[in-house]
């Protein structure tokens, strides 16, 4: 056997392993969605917020190519385990396609907590119909916003930037009279360094999908620019958690890289000095 005989049989074999990989991701694996429940130490956290269970679900991409079944049960799944309070990462279509801004916003409609449900908007959000259609089902959306939540007598603070807000004046602006409890939310896990920049104890993302391809042995090769490509990473002072969203885009298939909603439980740890 000629050593081209050979290459040509080890790039048929290549070609039909990665026909099958995809095939399963497409049939499989973009379905198979997790639950994925995380302990976040919170320096200088409030006693009466320790324990605080916080529902993370983002990038729902309602399109053609993502079923409404996936998004159900995302849906479900957080509402089963719940949680005191609800975030909502953005990316809640794909394209800004008008066509699935009600769609989307009703399958988040059965979210519920005791302190709330709050949204940021992603960057295949428009800035009109996609916030319209969530707070017509009672999702508070913030865009470059803070809110003040009271919580056993405690102050916690969530501030909610849009995906163009990137300069560390502009988010200390929003900042500006929050409580050391801010949990601070970002659709791209990028503003991790303006975030450290500012001491902002929580940063929660989206955005990466997890690199949606996770190869074996070469890692997420799509989010790699990213400081955090999925779950749990630091920067100084600051704690940043990304979850892996739950629908996919430009290619509807996920591999190694499994669809998540997120529970985070704050928990009281030493101030950083």
């Amino acid at each position: 056997m000629t050593r081209r005989t050979v290459l040509k049989k080890l790039a048929a074999i290549s070609a039909v392993t990665a026909s099958g990989a995809l095939a399963y991701g497409f049939t499989v694996a973009r379905h198979y969605l997790e639950v994925t429940r995380e302990t976040i130490d919170f320096p200088g956290l409030a006693p009466g917020l320790n324990g605080l269970r916080i529902g993370l679900v983002s990038d729902l991409h309602c399109s053609r190519t993502v079923p409404r079944s996936l998004l159900d049960a995302a849906v479900q799944a957080l509402r089963r385990e719940q949680p005191d309070l609800i975030l909502l990462g953005g990316d809640y279509v794909t394209w800004g396609d008008r066509h699935f801004v009600e769609p989307a916003a009703e399958a988040l409609a059965p979210l519920t907590a005791p302190h709330g449900v709050f949204a940021v908007l992603g960057n295949h959000d428009d800035d009109r119909d996609m916030p319209s259609a969530l707070a017509a089902k009672g999702i508070a959306v913030l865009r470059d916003q803070r809110t003040q939540l009271t919580i056993k007598g405690e102050t916690l603070d969530l501030v909610g930037i849009r995906y163009w807000t990137y300069k560390v004046k502009d988010i200390a602006d929003v900042l500006r009279g929050a409580s050391p409890n801010v949990v601070l939310m970002a659709h791209t896990p990028s503003r991790l360094v303006e975030a450290s920049a500012l001491s902002v104890p929580l940063m929660v993302s989206g955005h990466t999908h997890g690199g949606q391809i996770v190869l074996p042995g070469i890692g997420a090769v799509a989010a790699r620019k990213y400081p955090v490509v999925a779950g749990l990473g630091r920067r100084e002072h600051t704690t940043a958690f990304v979850t892996r969203g739950v629908g996919t885009v430009y290619l509807p298939v996920r591999l190694n890289c499994p669809p998540e909603v997120v529970i985070l439980t704050l928990k009281t740890g030493p101030v950083a000095e």
